[in-house]
């Protein structure tokens, strides 16, 4: 074996094959200025170059829900009256010439993306990096290498496929791909589990050390690209593969099951989503519901507050395709690492402990009673719940609660239909939550607890610093205690708690979170199978006895021990 690279696993699978080097064309950016008699051409360029691409996209079959989701993504961004109108600005103000001013605007919306925390929303800069890829080249009159050109089975080395690239793919030829760049939660990742193709992305450097017709096994199991392996290395994956194929056909099977325990407790394994799209993937993949829908991204798309109506629309197409089953619907989370384009927040010495989420809505009345109203009008079609983030006292819960109520008396009058018993919940994420947890209890219908957030601030330790990235962790024992007094809490009261952060989705935790009681994981949908063979197989009283073990621990090491040691 001659070389072994590392990565983070988008999509899981183990992948043998010859490498396929896919190198975009590279553009140079005339940054010269211009004078005022071509600035009418140069917008005209523009448009026409924007249009062409919107042409493409209509004139676009998708293979899948998955990859139209993302062409209507596409649409609707590329289409985005704040992205013509910047570039336009720029042409006009600055003299830029249209590709100048497309490049410095998709720049600016791309820095803006990937200096959020919430992994969801910081993967969308690759789309905008994707539109803005496309669109220059219609600037330039270029043709694009394209994956739909393979003749043979490969696997797809490259600096980073955009979503535009893996949704016009031969996907029967493509048996994995490795990318330099790129998260787990990107479209292009989404793509790849969807289709079940094994991806490595956040190689950093597999383009430099990978030569086109190199053989290579892609672990996308452990992380790992191995170039040019032994024979008996090979062998061992390809025995692997047999397996993996066959346990992914056994959970294929169980992903529409009701996840109820050998004793007869019944959980819920529900979806977190952003988007339609999302929700769609969800359902395909076997969830019962949604645990959390990230409205944000309705805000950050738009060139202003999203309305009432548009707002409405969204939150009504989605409880329509749920139905019975639970849509979970979080207010506005913007502030700290969330901005918007057409928003300018104050300048905050800490903006992940200032003016955010309920304290903007509490400040901006107008945009929390459109968001309110419309979730609130939704609920006449589906099973819709509130969920409340950021919370940190009882009177923020009250005057939720006292607006949601002037806000069902205002569609009486103009004569809406709304679910008059629409439930309330709150996000657990904040260390005043989960002291005051009884109190709070009183006052909303059920408790959602946020992991990533609150293991940081229970930690306080900053996720995104890679110094100390290493202190966080789930599985310390501080965190644990306050995730199982949290349920503990909400069923002294008669109430439920369920989960939508990143740990509901580690399948590692499962077991554990299901012996503390918990009622409901809201996890990434291509974790459903997983998570319900787990709970489907398990005896609840015997999962007690095993969390109330672990909950004796102190140090993660050993609650790692204990959780390795299972045999689930």
């Amino acid at each position: 074996m001659n070389k072994s690279l590392k990565g983070i696993v988008a999509s899981k699978g183990i992948a043998i094959g010859k490498a396929y080097i896919f190198e975009k064309v590279k553009v140079e950016v005339d940054k010269s200025k211009i004078d005022n008699s071509r600035i009418n051409e140069e917008i005209k360029r523009a448009r026409t170059a924007i249009e062409d691409y919107q042409n493409d996209l209509n004139n676009q079959v998708a293979s899948s829900e998955e990859i139209q989701g993302v062409i209507d993504a596409h649409k609707e961004l590329v289409s985005d009256p704040y992205l013509i109108q910047t570039i336009e600005s720029k042409i006009e103000d600055q003299n830029y010439t249209s590709d100048h001013a497309l490049k410095e605007t998709i720049d600016e919306m791309v820095s803006m993306m990937a200096m959020l925390d919430d992994e969801y929303l910081k993967e969308r800069a690759t789309d905008y990096k994707d539109i803005g890829e496309m669109v220059m080249y219609k600037l330039k009159g270029i043709v694009p290498k394209s994956l739909a050109d393979l003749d043979e089975e490969c696997i797809v080395i490259a600096e980073e496929l955009t979503p535009s690239d893996t949704s016009v793919m031969k996907k029967e030829l493509v048996l994995g791909f490795a990318n330099d760049l790129g998260g787990k939660t990107s479209h292009t990742s989404i793509i790849a589990q969807t289709l079940s193709i094994p991806a490595i992305v956040g190689m950093k450097d597999i383009t430099s050390n990978v030569k086109h017709g190199d053989f290579i096994i892609l672990d996308a199991l452990e992380g790992e690209v191995l170039v040019n392996p032994a024979e008996e290395v090979i062998q061992k994956y390809q025995a692997l593969v047999l397996e993996l194929e066959a346990e992914e056909e056994r959970l294929s099977k169980i992903k529409d099951k009701d996840s109820i325990t050998l004793d007869g407790r019944e959980v819920e394994v529900v979806c977190n989503i952003g988007s339609l799209t999302d929700l769609d993937l969800g359902l395909e993949n076997g969830a019962r519901g949604v645990g959390l829908f990230r409205t944000e991204f309705l805000y950050m798309e738009s060139n202003q507050f999203p309305s009432e109506e548009t707002q409405f629309e969204v939150y009504k197409k989605a409880a329509e395709k749920l139905g019975d089953m639970p849509l979970l619907i979080r207010t506005l989370d913007i502030g700290g690492d969330k901005e918007l384009p057409y928003f300018e927040f104050p300048k905050e010495e800490n903006p992940f402990l200032g003016w955010r989420a309920l304290r903007i809505c509490f400040d901006m009345e107008d945009v929390f009673r459109a968001q309110l109203r419309a979730i609130l009008r939704a609920s006449a079609f589906g099973n819709v719940k509130i969920l409340l983030p950021m919370i940190i006292s009882v009177s923020e819960i009250k005057k939720v609660n006292a607006l949601v109520e002037k806000y069902k008396e205002e569609l009486r009058r103009e004569n809406r239909e709304f679910n008059e018993n629409i439930e309330v919940g709150i996000m657990i994420e904040t260390p005043a939550s989960i002291l005051i947890a009884e109190g709070l209890i009183q006052h909303c219908d059920y408790f959602s607890i946020g992991t990533n957030d609150l293991t940081q601030y229970l930690l306080a330790v900053d996720r995104g610093n890679e110094k100390i990235s290493h202190l966080y962790d789930n599985y310390h024992p501080a965190v644990l205690r306050a995730i199982k007094h949290i349920i503990d809490v909400s069923h002294k009261a008669g109430k439920w708690t369920g989960m939508c952060g990143s740990m509901a989705s580690d399948s590692h935790a499962t077991y554990l979170l299901l012996g503390m009681g918990l009622d409901e994981f809201s996890t990434v949908g291509s974790q459903i199978g997983k998570i319900k063979d787990i709970i489907i197989n398990a005896n609840y009283e015997e999962a007690k006895a095993f969390a109330d073990k672990v909950l004796s621990m102190t140090e993660v090491e050993e609650i790692e021990r204990a959780i390795d040691s299972l045999e689930i």
